[in-house]
């Protein structure tokens, strides 16, 4: 018979899982989303509380185990609370992945002791056997693809895709052992050599996984691996019998799997061919200036001005080089500048914009942009043509419109319509191309005009300039 402590954890449980649902429904719309993200921690607190209650209720943990596990609760919550708050826009994608890995990395390590605890040679039940190595595999791989995307968006490891001769046998091999492992630990008796093998081979496999995908592919990568962190979240939970582990990493597998499929769509390409690696050359930086064709138009800060003051509807398009730059502040100052003057000022926001998702909706958010300037891609295509100009920081494949002819590296991707405003302007370093590595024809554009510089230092440019001719 349950005890009244065990009744009372298993209430706070419940509301634990209803702050879950309720913030992760929240999170469905950016106005919501800081609300649903404070309810969702609310939750995740009563559930911490609660498994410390269970903890003493069972009274099975030995003093120095409550040592460790109140000095590690202390480092993981300090470490986490200090990179949360410190960490740069730009450096949130690798933030996000390496929460993917500790995430992926705590469960199969729930896995993993569960598994020790039972006697050497006990025959496993379906029930304990299945959740147990889906949990360590699962986790296995989320770990080590994680770290790997980390390093990739870091710039630590190379953002082109990383082959080599023979890497789909040997994926093939490291398969075909994960699957022996599985057949060898469901329904059978422990086994340490066989739970090393299948840990080591998940490893293997989140590395081959991971390497092969070019870094245009790094926002869906990042979805699928939280999705994957949710799954072995849920097993884990399946394991040691904890209801609140399994709703939680359920909604985050069903949440995951739901983002990657709609940003696989918006890429045009399904997640098998994404998994399957190889799109993509990297942000390359080898064309400067200099390199800049006969065709291209060149503007200037002044030239802008001219066009932004006299405009009535400007549509901004944010991509990864205004993060890079930090220039957030600049563009929101600009379009607060454009809108105190009756100056109309959206954003055209891309779902793969950036290096995670949702990348620039956080970036605006940070600089208090209204939500309801935040366009997504129908709405903004929607208004282009009533654009008097576009200005474009730091987008490149996801104007480019080279997705609508057949047979290019981008063809059939859904892109913003840049290119049907009336007056274009985008501010770029160099003429380097994107992550598909092809050039944009929107850069030669007869509308479009080039302004070289970085986003930061242009858009303060910019502003001054906006300024002269505004105040006239």
């Amino acid at each position: 018979m349950m005890s009244v402590t065990m009744t009372i954890v298993s209430l706070f449980y419940l509301v634990s899982a209803i702050c879950y649902v309720i913030g992760l429904h929240m999170m469905r719309t950016p106005k919501s989303a800081r609300n649903g993200n404070r309810l969702s921690a609310v939750g995740m607190f009563l559930a911490v509380i609660m498994t410390f209650v269970v903890a003493i209720e069972k009274s099975e943990a030995s003093l120095i185990g409550w040592i460790l596990l109140v000095v590690a609760l202390v480092i993981g919550v300090g470490y986490g609370a200090a990179k949360a708050r410190t960490v740069k826009m730009t450096d949130m994608p690798q933030l996000v992945s390496l929460f993917n890995a500790v995430g992926g990395g705590a469960a199969a390590a729930i896995g993993a002791f569960d598994y020790l605890s039972q006697p050497n040679g006990k025959m496993l039940s379906l029930a304990f056997s299945i959740p147990v190595i889906l949990d360590l595999i699962i986790g296995s791989v989320t770990f080590s693809g994680s770290l790997i995307a980390t390093g990739k968006l870091a710039g630590k490891i190379s953002g082109k895709p990383i082959s080599f001769p023979g890497a789909k046998l040997l994926n093939g091999l490291v398969v075909l052992v994960i699957i022996g492992a599985i057949a060898m630990t469901v329904g059978f008796a422990t086994s340490v050599s066989t739970l090393l093998i299948a840990i080591i081979a998940s490893l293997v496999f989140g590395i081959l996984m991971t390497i092969p995908i070019g870094g245009a592919d790094m926002p869906v990568v990042v979805s699928l691996l939280n999705a994957f962190t949710g799954l072995a979240v849920a097993m884990a939970g399946f394991v040691i019998d904890n209801q609140v582990l399994i709703i939680a990493g359920a909604l985050v597998g069903a949440a995951g799997t739901i983002l990657t499929l709609q940003m696989a769509a918006a890429m045009n390409r399904s997640v098998a061919n994404i998994i399957a690696g190889g799109f993509g050359t990297g942000d390359s930086g080898a064309a400067t200036k200099s390199d800049v064709p006969v065709n291209v138009k060149e503007t200037t800060a002044d030239d802008i001005g001219v066009q932004l003051a006299y405009a009535k509807n400007v549509m901004i398009i944010p991509g990864y080089g205004l993060a890079a730059a930090q220039a957030q502040h600049e563009v929101a100052e600009l379009a607060k500048l454009l809108s105190d003057h009756d100056i109309n000022v959206n954003y055209a926001i891309h779902p793969v914009a950036g290096r995670m998702p949702g990348h620039m909706n956080v970036l605006l958010a940070e600089v208090n942009v209204p939500y309801d300037q935040m366009k997504q891609l129908e709405d903004a295509n929607a208004m282009f043509e009533s654009t008097d100009v576009s200005l474009v920081i730091g987008a490149n494949d996801v104007t480019n419109p080279e997705a609508r002819e057949p047979n290019t590296a981008i063809s059939g991707m859904p892109i913003l319509d840049v290119d049907k405003s009336k007056s274009i302007v985008v501010i770029k370093r160099s003429m380097s191309t994107g992550y598909a590595g092809i050039q944009n024809p929107l850069f030669s554009n007869d509308k479009t005009g080039m302004f070289f510089s970085d986003a930061k230092k242009g858009l303060q440019e910019i502003i001054a300039s906006t300024k002269e001719y505004l105040d006239q």
